[in-house]
């Protein structure tokens, strides 16, 4: 029994890969480098005569050797090992006819708890969309409260109304409801020393990303001085070395690795372990859709210290796309699925391209005086 094939596939900002083997068995990934999904779908295509061939049981043989093939690190390059090794443990899982939690070592949950991305902008819709989530039966909503011209605001007109619009999400939603803040990187390290204590009597679950990720220090340095507010980092992270640094400089936190992007199950499971070490929580990254969503929900079910998992309005909206799963969502929970493998069925037929994020990347913020406001 040995690899086949190896078909990488790009659908407008979506980039999946399908690993087929002797036996008859199908595999399938997806990547979460949505920027450059044609770089990944090219270092793809580069690992495929390692692949062809190969003995697909070997996961963690063939993660090492795609990750070391040439001096050269990266999002693209683990979005890429991240695609395959999805689609390895898939195959495994089916080949076995157990799903993937259970070669993870069992699950120690029995559903998993989603907190919905919010997608609106300014305190009436995102109450509004709070309040609708909650009806629905979301215990957790995720949201942020940044005003749009915040590139351009005085220091105390930032803070003033993104504690208002907190206070009004808060205020809808009451005290049972967990609140995920979300910051978006758009803030300096001295604006985000003054904005995030201002959010501290809301009780926030978290705040997430108050800066760029340029700097792993720079971002630990903001989680150790943030006055009692649980912080999370990481979404952007790619390997179990940059999240040691992050953890190790800036103490118990949220860590938010996205399955398509930090190594797949193979090494998001490891971030996991490094996090458990710290007595800190996983909060897993993922808005591309169901495929990502159910490979996160297998390690959500197999760890110990997961909290919720991210929900975006995009999964019921492709519930009938390209990847389907084999769960619905049952108001804010995922039942653990049971089907082999990730009980995923992909269909790349139709080759309209997907649009999973809404944002041509040309498309940022600029300052009233035409700078990049993302620049520092």
């Amino acid at each position: 029994m040995e690899i086949t094939a190896v078909e990488s596939v790009v659908r407008g900002d979506a980039h999946f890969v399908q690993v087929r083997t002797s036996d008859g068995l199908v595999g399938v990934g997806q990547s979460a480098c949505w920027g450059y999904p044609t770089a990944v779908h090219a270092v793809v295509e580069a690992f495929r005569p390692h692949l062809l061939g190969a003995d697909p049981n070997r996961i963690e043989h063939h993660w090492h050797h795609l990750y070391r093939m040439g001096p050269f690190r990266g999002s693209v390059l683990t979005a890429a090992v991240s695609a395959v090794d999805i689609a390895l443990w898939d195959l495994l899982g089916k080949r076995l006819g157990v799903p993937v939690w259970q070669l993870l070592g069992g699950r120690v949950r029995d559903r998993i708890r989603l907190h919905l991305l919010l997608p609106g902008t300014g305190a009436e819709a995102l109450a509004a969309q709070a309040a609708a989530a909650v009806a629905d039966g979301f215990t957790a909503v995720k949201f942020d409260p940044l005003p749009a011209d915040y590139g351009d605001l005085s220091l105390h007109r930032l803070v003033t109304a993104t504690e208002a619009t907190t206070a009004a999400v808060r205020e809808t939603v009451g005290p049972d409801v967990d609140l995920l803040v979300e910051l978006h990187r758009k803030l300096t390290p001295l604006q985000a020393e003054a904005v995030v204590p201002a959010l501290a009597r809301h009780l926030p679950l978290l705040v997430e990303d108050p800066v760029q990720i340029d700097s792993i220090s720079s971002q630990a340095a903001v989680a150790r001085r943030a006055l009692g507010v649980p912080m999370a980092n990481g979404e952007r992270l790619h390997t179990i070395w940059e999240f040691k640094e992050l953890l190790a400089q800036g103490g118990a936190q949220y860590v938010r690795p996205d399955l398509g992007l930090a190594g797949g199950i193979s090494h998001a499971r490891k971030i996991a372990a490094l996090a458990e070490a710290y007595h800190a929580a996983v909060v897993s990254h993922n808005c591309l859709g169901p495929l990502l969503t159910m490979a996160s929900v297998h390690l959500d079910a197999a760890i110990p210290n997961f909290v919720t998992q991210e929900y975006s309005p995009l999964d019921d909206q492709l519930a009938d796309g390209p990847a389907r799963a084999c769960v619905r969502r049952q108001g804010g929970w995922l039942p653990v699925p049971e089907e082999p493998g990730l009980g995923v069925t992909l269909d790349l037929t139709d080759d309209t391209p997907l649009d999973l994020t809404g944002r041509p990347l040309t498309r940022i913020p600029l300052r009233a005086d035409g700078s990049v406001a993302y620049a520092v």
